[in-house]
């Protein structure tokens, strides 16, 4: 019976010696690429100019959104620049060009503006949306490494991309140059972002799920608040303060003044502390904690659940300082800062 063939060609499979020699060359690929495409990008920076600022001109002003087509590597580049924009406040769909051709032209409006990938310009398939866009007066900002190519004879801007020379060693793979397309196309999706102000609550209302939802989550969004919110008067008998803090279950009173402002509060700590047979017989104001930690609605949940933490307390009244100084608009209890995974 014929021994098996070993066909083991990882580096562990080698002798010590030439494990290292390959370690060395796979190394030296790599930072050579690397280098490559980082000097790259160097040169693309160092050559943006008004051509750049007028295709931001021509985006910022679109009413509609921007789509984002391309071809093979340069497509999958698009459908990437595509959904950065969106993410990022520029509503913004990538379109298969070779799907255009075949009825995909109609999710193109007139409201819109192109932005079309080629590295050589010369790309067939997206010869229908350029003549599309032409036809109907739609922007087309054209992004690719010649400057004499269709491409950029027929935009509106063309963002010609810097010669540099592809990582591939055989020159073929686009690589170099499809680092410079995303690149740029990062860069056009901040600098849109930046233009129109958008904050990071407007990248968490586009954001819902996942950690970074979580993380840009404010007090206001998780606060208890009207008639879930523990409060009473400085005159409430004690024995009411019992029945309010059971019934809203989160350990805590909010103990009011007369015009409605937070003057001090009561937990089932005091509860404890104070505990004597004279204790039902008191009033709220007598037994309360003044001066309690406040946060404002539009601070994070992380921001609450640190200051939860180095004080050693469980709750904190949400007041807004500038509209309603001193009259709480909730409470935020340190369970559903964890519940909501801000921890």
């Amino acid at each position: 019976m014929n021994k098996p063939i070993d066909c083991r060609t990882t580096v562990e499979a080698a002798a010590p010696s030439e494990a290292s020699a390959l370690t060395g060359r796979d190394c030296a690929s790599a930072v050579r690429v690397l280098r490559m495409e980082a000097d790259a990008l160097v040169t693309l920076a160092d050559s943006l100019d008004g051509a750049f600022s007028a295709a931001l001109g021509l985006l910022s002003g679109v009413t509609g959104r921007v789509v984002v087509t391309g071809m093979g590597k340069s497509g999958h580049v698009a459908r990437k620049i595509a959904a950065t924009m969106a993410s990022t406040g520029t509503p913004a769909l990538f379109v298969h060009p070779g799907e255009a051709s075949h009825g995909d032209l109609g999710m193109i409006t007139r409201s819109d503006a192109v932005v079309a990938l080629s590295n050589s310009g010369e790309t067939s398939e997206l010869s229908d949306i350029v003549a599309y866009t032409r036809r109907f007066g739609i922007p087309l900002i054209g992004v690719t490494s010649r400057a004499a190519s269709p491409l950029a004879e027929q935009s509106d801007v063309a963002l010609v991309l810097p010669a540099a020379p592809e990582a591939c060693p055989l020159g073929l793979a686009p690589t170099t140059s499809t680092t410079m397309m995303l690149a740029l196309g990062d860069a056009i999706a901040v600098a849109l972002l930046e233009r129109r102000g958008f904050s990071a609550s407007d990248f968490r209302e586009l954001h819902p799920g996942g950690q970074l939802g979580r993380a840009l989550l404010k007090v206001s969004d998780i606060m208890h608040q009207g008639d879930a919110m523990p409060v009473c008067r400085l005159d409430t008998p004690f024995s009411e303060v019992i029945l309010e803090m059971t019934a809203k279950r989160l350990g805590c009173v909010g103990v009011l003044d007369d015009s409605g402002r937070l003057a001090g509060i009561i937990t089932d700590g005091d509860l404890r502390r104070h505990l004597d047979p004279g204790l039902l017989g008191q009033r709220a104001g007598v037994v309360m904690s003044p001066g309690p930690k406040t946060i404002r609605p539009k601070a994070l949940v992380a921001e609450a659940l640190r200051i939860m933490n180095e004080k050693a307390i469980t709750t904190l009244f949400v007041v807004d300082p500038d509209n309603t100084p001193g009259r709480p608009l909730g409470v935020v209890h340190i369970h559903d800062c964890l519940r909501v995974g801000a921890a």
